[in-house]
């Protein structure tokens, strides 16, 4: 049987993340994403011919850019010649992108692939159903529908912010431990930005609006001036006497993220050096009512299957989607919380679904090499009851 081949990382980059309705508003997730593709080969100084595979995450597709690895592919100026495909594992879309390129570049099938992920969630569209052949039609928001779907399938009702509420419940995680969690996450991004942490990861894209063109290049969902006493004031959001609310929450964001990988033996040969390598990946499903927890299988699962240990890893990257399963989680698995989002994660960056998997791994690599520090797992819980971890090592 041939050996596994090792799977490097060369480079990594994103996007500002953009709030919801607000800069990249109108522009379409297949441009967001050439974007970084086109930018992610040109700093891993890799000829897009050589490329063998695109594959990228997108939750909320649309028919504008359909199978969106595709469009984007072709966009970003790589041949015709080159397949692509698009994933959704909902907010583990692109983390499973980049599994599977492991996976291709593994066994043999690919030398170079170009994984990653985008969304426009502000562009989302909106569905009628039942209006085709008669009936009632019914105009629905997938961004605000009540519930995960099928409802047969997954419960009444059951939509993100409950089964927050839910761990928050079985876990007891208080509000103002969230809260806290929430200011923390907004105050340790700050610092981040004023120390230019995220400027090597961001690739800045020139936006052409109705008056004028600028470029976008820097993050406007996070809210600096978040005060402990500002989120006290905040009602809950889905349960009257709940804990969950706007401020210790992700919102709804646009984003685009891509990697490029390539085996160890290719690197050598174009004489490229590595940010890490991928040493692991596992997923994982657990109960759907309190999804947010899926982070704590998929790394216990992840660190047996490595022979790693928490105490031996320097830096996790969790999507903060709730602060009341952040913390949760971090509890569970005992992860010292000065090696946990130490620039900030989602309540204060942003969660574009498709993108974020993609995101939380390119700035962990970036954290790793600018610190000189070893091995860092990267995590989020998925919507629907999973959870998928990936493990790196910086070289």
């Amino acid at each position: 049987m041939t050996q596994q081949k090792e799977v490097v990382i060369i480079s990594a980059v994103r996007t500002a993340i953009g709030k919801y309705g607000g800069s990249l508003k109108n522009m379409d997730s297949g441009y967001l994403a050439a974007e970084v593709i086109q930018e992610s080969l040109k700093r891993a100084t890799v000829d897009p011919a050589m490329v063998d595979e695109v594959i990228l995450g997108e939750v909320r597709q649309t028919t504008k850019s359909s199978n969106v690895a595709r469009v984007a592919a072709l966009r970003a100026g790589i041949p015709v010649e080159v397949p692509s495909y698009t994933i959704n594992r909902l907010c583990a879309s692109s983390i499973q992108s980049v599994g599977s390129a492991a996976q291709q570049i593994m066994t043999g099938q690919a030398d170079i692939v170009v994984a990653g992920g985008t969304e426009n969630m502000s562009d989302s569209p909106l569905y009628l159903r039942e209006a085709r052949f008669g009936g009632t039609p019914k105009l629905v928001d997938p961004n605000s529908e009540n519930g995960q779907q099928p409802m047969e399938v997954y419960g009444e009702g059951l939509g993100m912010g409950q089964t927050a509420e839910n761990v928050a419940e079985r876990y007891q995680v208080s509000r103002e431990d969230q809260d806290v969690f929430a200011v923390q996450s907004q105050e340790r991004y700050k610092k981040a930005k004023e120390n230019g942490i995220f400027e090597e990861e961001i690739h800045p894209i020139t936006i052409e609006g109705r008056k004028q063109t600028y470029t976008f290049s820097e993050d406007e969902f996070p809210r600096p001036s978040t005060t402990l006493e500002k989120l006290e004031k905040l009602n809950p959001v889905f349960r009257k006497e709940g804990s969950v609310t706007a401020g210790n929450a992700c919102g709804r964001n646009d984003g685009a993220a891509a990697l490029v990988l390539m085996s160890r033996e290719k690197a050598e040969e174009l004489n490229l050096q590595p940010l890490a390598k991928i040493t692991g990946w596992c997923s994982v499903g657990v109960a759907p009512e309190i999804m947010g927890v899926g982070p704590i299988p998929a790394v216990q699962k992840l660190l047996r299957q490595t022979g790693e240990r928490v105490d031996g890893i320097d830096r996790f990257e969790l999507n903060e989607a709730f602060a009341s399963q952040a913390l949760a989680v971090i509890r569970e698995l005992s992860l010292p919380t000065d090696k946990v989002n130490v620039n900030g994660g989602a309540i204060a960056l942003g969660h574009p679904l498709g993108a974020t998997g993609a995101r939380i791994l390119t700035s962990l690599v970036h954290e790793l090499k600018r610190n000189e520090l070893k091995k860092g797992i990267a995590t989020l819980c998925v919507g629907g009851g999973q959870g998928m971890a990936m493990m790196v090592e910086a070289l």
